[in-house]
């Protein structure tokens, strides 16, 4: 148990300077370090310093105390030689004769101290019966010894003789005060010198230390703000070379990361609350849209089923004796009533074939592909749509450029083009001009795309839209019209599927509009490699929207080219969605770019965006 405990409490011992060094700033380990490894220098160079000096003061004394000469006066003077010890007095020796087992005595002192009073610079008793036995073992071996008075130090050396028959040992000394007093001098000399030394540089060291650990501050600074919210936060840029420079280096591009990553998550986060969003009003409008239908038709048949039925021909006239009586329906109620449900029915088929077009391009099905000309389109639309409303001013004009081909689905584009038609004759006044642009551009200047590409322009000098309007025109199921009268529109999936067509064909889709100023719905699609073979203007004679007389360059109807299309400026109409019904759009007024359009502009100055065009920017 004693074992285990002695164990436990040392394990207790180093646990404590582990803690207590875990809980030490590197600042102050650094400048202790540095300290400790500076005193620990100058400690060895002081001791290394003076024991050399020692040996250089104290060797000349040995090399006497040895000498032959010296101890054989020695043993003269142990003799009774008065002589000798005469002559070892006047040089500084003294000499004692330690017999063995007897005590020690005092043959020679030097000529400056009293012989026999232990007082004045001598070799007191008590230090040579200290020394005795260690001079009977080690002869011929220097040491030092105190002596007297107190400070003074005595050199002394043994050598083993005879004298009458009684061995014992010579002591020979000379004093080595001097000696002593210089090694002590410039011991303390030494100590003074470094205390200044550790003092100046424990400064020094702690300036230092402090002045290159302030990086290590900014970045715990920087990592506190970063911890706070301010992700942009950077730590300095220093030198790279260096440890700190290497670190801040690394900690940025981890901290761009981190940040990169953190905007990721806030933007997916908010798109899926957005997606879901989306889903929950997709979900709603169309089963609203749904529900409307479906219960006109469950209306009309249970009107049918209250009334009893369709009256028989044998019973009309009875039926019309009984008058008021009669609960049937005649024939041409129930004509009446077959058209309504007809045309609800219509209705749905024709908004779940929307909803299952948008579906199979969210699926990213691939659509035909091959050369169309855009102007034939536009001609066509234009056509359809002066048949449509007779009363409108719709007008084709056609900007010089490349051949307008492009690559894409014929019934695609069709439809595309006759859903901005519908939507601009829908959402319009009666007798609002039309007027449809074919133009030569670039796909998408304000994303920096310049491919070329062939415009198409449907504007009308409408109500025009409010910025939130504009904002939301491309949605699903997205009208202005919010009681969702079937008067004023339809489904709200036209313009949707204008974009949702235009995208799956490479091209862009936007919107120019202001309240009060009407709105131009613009399409761009990339021309086809054919046409960027001709960048100047077509044959005249070769153009279906140019007139046939060269010399006036009057745009005389070009009578309908072989897809249909009108001249150009006299063409017109909405034209048909050869999908199976005419375009539509029913978003309320014209839309814009919804779900994300990043060309959306939300100024809230009263017009969906402004620029240098005074018809607003393109969204």
């Amino acid at each position: 148990m004693t074992a285990q405990g002695a164990n436990s409490r040392t394990a207790q011992r180093w646990q404590a300077v582990r803690q207590l060094s875990s809980r030490t700033s590197l600042r102050t380990k650094l400048v202790t370090s540095v300290l400790a490894l500076v005193i620990f220098a100058l400690a060895a160079m002081g001791i290394a310093g003076a024991s050399l000096l020692r040996g250089y003061l104290i060797g000349p004394t040995d090399n006497a105390l040895k000498n032959i000469g010296i101890q054989q006066l020695a043993l003269g003077a142990v003799s009774g030689d008065p002589h000798e010890q005469g002559q070892l007095a006047s040089n500084g020796y003294t000499v004692w004769w330690l017999p063995d087992g007897g005590a020690p005595q005092a043959v020679v002192q030097p000529s400056s101290a009293l012989a026999g009073t232990g007082q004045g610079n001598s070799l007191p008793t008590q230090s040579v019966t200290a020394i005795q036995p260690w001079l009977s073992a080690n002869p011929g071996t220097p040491t030092t010894v105190p002596g007297q008075p107190a400070g003074d130090r005595w050199r002394v050396i043994g050598t083993n003789a005879s004298l009458n028959g009684t061995n014992g040992t010579v002591l020979i000394g000379s004093d080595v005060s001097s000696v002593y007093s210089t090694i002590g001098q410039l011991v303390g000399v030494d100590l003074i010198v470094s205390v200044v030394i550790v003092f100046v540089l424990a400064i020094i060291a702690f300036a230092v230390v402090q002045a290159n650990l302030r990086p290590l501050v900014k970045i715990e600074e920087t990592a506190g703000e970063i911890a706070a919210g301010h992700l942009n936060r950077r730590v300095p840029e220093r030198d790279p070379r260096t440890e700190i420079g290497s670190l801040g280096q690394s900690l940025n591009t981890m901290l761009s990361q981190i940040e990169t990553a953190f905007h990721a998550r806030e933007e997916s986060e908010a798109a899926a609350h957005q997606s879901e969003e989306r889903m929950r009003r997709f979900i709603a409008d169309a089963s609203h849209e749904l529900r409307t239908p479906l219960t006109a038709i469950r209306g009309f048949a249970e009107y049918y089923r209250q009334r009893g039925g369709l009256v028989r021909r044998w019973d009309r006239d009875r039926t019309a004796e009984a008058g008021a009586a009669a609960t049937g329906l005649t024939p041409d109620d129930l004509d009446r009533i077959m058209q309504r449900v007809e045309k609800e029915a219509a209705r749905m088929g024709l908004l779940v074939e929307d909803l299952l077009l948008l579906a199979r391009l969210d699926q990213q099905r691939p659509l035909a592909r091959r050369p169309v000309d855009l102007l034939v389109l536009a001609a066509d639309a234009v056509h359809d749509a002066r048949l449509l409303a007779p009363a409108r001013t719709i007008e084709l004009s056609v900007q010089p450029g490349a051949a307008f081909l492009v690559v894409g689905d014929e019934t695609r584009l069709r439809q595309v083009i006759g859903n901005l038609m519908s939507n601009a004759l829908t959402h319009t006044p009666d007798g609002t001009p039309i007027e449809v642009t074919v133009s030569s551009g670039t796909l998408d200047p304000q994303a920096d795309d310049h491919t070329p590409a062939a415009i198409l322009d449907v504007t009308d000098h409408g109500p025009g839209m409010t910025p939130e309007q504009a904002h939301r025109a491309f949605e699903r199921f997205y009208r202005a019209d919010q009681a969702r009268t079937r008067t004023t529109g339809g489904s709200g999936l036209g313009l949707a599927i204008v974009r949702a067509l235009v995208a799956a064909q490479g091209g862009v889709t936007s919107v120019r509009t202001a309240v009060g100023e009407g709105a131009t719905f613009r399409i761009a699609l990339p021309l086809a490699p054919e046409a960027l073979g001709h960048p100047d203007d077509c044959d005249p004679a070769d153009d279906p929207e140019t007139g046939d007389d060269p010399e006036t360059g009057d745009a005389s109807d070009p009578g309908m080219s072989d897809a249909g299309g009108p001249g150009a400026r006299d063409a017109g109409g909405p034209g048909a969605r050869d999908a199976g019904r005419p375009g539509m759009n029913d978003a309320g007024r014209p839309g814009m770019s919804g779900e994300g359009d990043p060309r959306v502009s939300d100024e809230a100055d009263g017009t969906a965006a402004t620029d240098e065009q005074p018809h607003g920017v393109w969204h």
